[in-house]
């Protein structure tokens, strides 16, 4: 175990993006928090986060929650008033 300190933070999302990240976050039996955290260490190290199996639940999840958004939209984004 690495000893570290955590902070409370809001953050605004997409609200479909939230929903995959939850549900994935739910599938892998950690919180939201932990997800996050750990996708971001991996990124950071230009390693990808997910195993191809996880891609796919993935892929699913997009589906279910309506998620079309790509890394492509990601600095492209606006929101509606």
């Amino acid at each position: 175990m690495v000893p570290i300190e955590r902070t409370q933070t809001g953050l605004r999302i997409e609200r479909n993006t939230l929903k995959v990240l939850k549900a994935l976050a739910e599938y892998l039996d950690l919180s939201l928090g932990d997800l996050v955290e750990g996708i971001v260490l991996h990124v950071f190290e230009g390693q990808a986060p997910f195993s191809p199996a996880v891609l796919v639940k993935i892929e699913q999840l997009k589906t279910v929650y309506g998620l079309t958004l790509t890394a492509a939209d990601a600095h492209k984004l606006t929101e509606q008033e």
